[in-house]
């Protein structure tokens, strides 16, 4: 794949505990072009740790392990923490799942967004708050003026997601890893944000990796589809063939799903199968 972004073989997150270590992410395989890739599976599947460990966000005493971790050609397990400071932002954002915790809560919402600007681009002051404001607009903020001069805790949960999107996309990434990010907001501005991220990617070339417990959602919006499992990659599909999927957990993910078209009674329990955890992880590189 020659425009690949992200390259990712054999990754593995740990942690020590007193009864031995965890495996949180458990030798997965992934490659990311200029696409939608998805990642979808139940809550402690995996799927925000394989995030924050692609921008090396995970702590001391957690453990990054990979035989191949490489974004835009720069390899992450090697850089310094310089570089990463570099890496993160300019070439690749997160957006976190709960802004509450992701937002600094002494700094106005205006001097966040401008700092995430100014940190990789040399630009005035003056022009770094019309960025602000034109980005804050572009997340269907209204008087975004008023908005910029608040601090975290003045603003809904909703509004604080949508700042925090508008955080991660104004120094203008190639990759954007986004956990949950309309989680919180209504369905019309879901579509809107959405539609934002989707232009970006069209636009711009970027790669996005779309975190997300929504299977509906993941499938309509996204290119290529990851299952993740107990830390592991079980089932790997084109995201409009999903309904299709083999694999009899995904089955059971959608199972559970309601269906306004096809009405039932009672939705399936998923059923989980010993073997699924210790089976071998499904590459997802092209």
């Amino acid at each position: 794949m020659t425009d690949t972004l992200l390259d990712v073989e054999n990754l593995w997150v740990k942690f020590p505990t007193r009864s031995g270590v965890f495996d949180a992410v458990r030798g997965i395989s992934f490659t990311l072009g200029r696409e939608r890739l998805g990642i979808v599976g139940e809550s402690g599947s995996g799927k925000s740790m394989t995030g924050r460990a692609i921008l090396r966000l995970i702590r001391p005493p957690g453990k990054i392990e990979a035989d191949r971790l490489v974004m835009t050609g720069t390899d992450v397990l090697k850089a310094s923490e310089k570089q990463m400071r570099s890496l993160r932002g300019h070439h690749a954002s997160m957006i976190m799942q709960d802004p509450k915790f992701s937002l600094n809560p002494v700094m106005t919402v205006g001097q966040q967004i401008t700092e995430a600007l100014m940190t990789h681009e040399k630009v005035s002051t003056r022009v770094a708050r019309q960025k602000a404001l034109e980005m804050l607009d572009a997340v269907a903020i209204r008087n975004p003026e008023r908005v910029l001069d608040l601090y975290p805790h003045e603003v809904s949960g909703g509004m604080g997601q949508r700042i925090m999107i508008a955080m991660m996309l104004i120094p203008d990434p190639e990759i954007l890893i986004a956990d949950e990010p309309t989680s919180a907001l209504d369905v019309s501005v879901q579509l809107q944000v959405l539609e934002i991220m989707n232009k970006l990617v069209s636009d711009r070339g970027m790669g996005l990796i779309f975190i997300s417990h929504d299977l509906n959602l993941v499938s309509n919006f996204c290119d290529r589809i990851v299952i993740m499992y107990a830390g592991r990659i079980v089932e790997v599909c084109e995201a409009g063939r999903l309904h299709e999927a083999q694999h009899p957990y995904t089955r059971g993910l959608l199972n559970a799903v309601p269906n306004l078209q096809s009405p039932r009674d009672r939705l399936e329990v998923l059923k989980r199968d010993p073997a699924w955890r210790e089976a071998p992880s499904v590459s997802a590189r092209l």
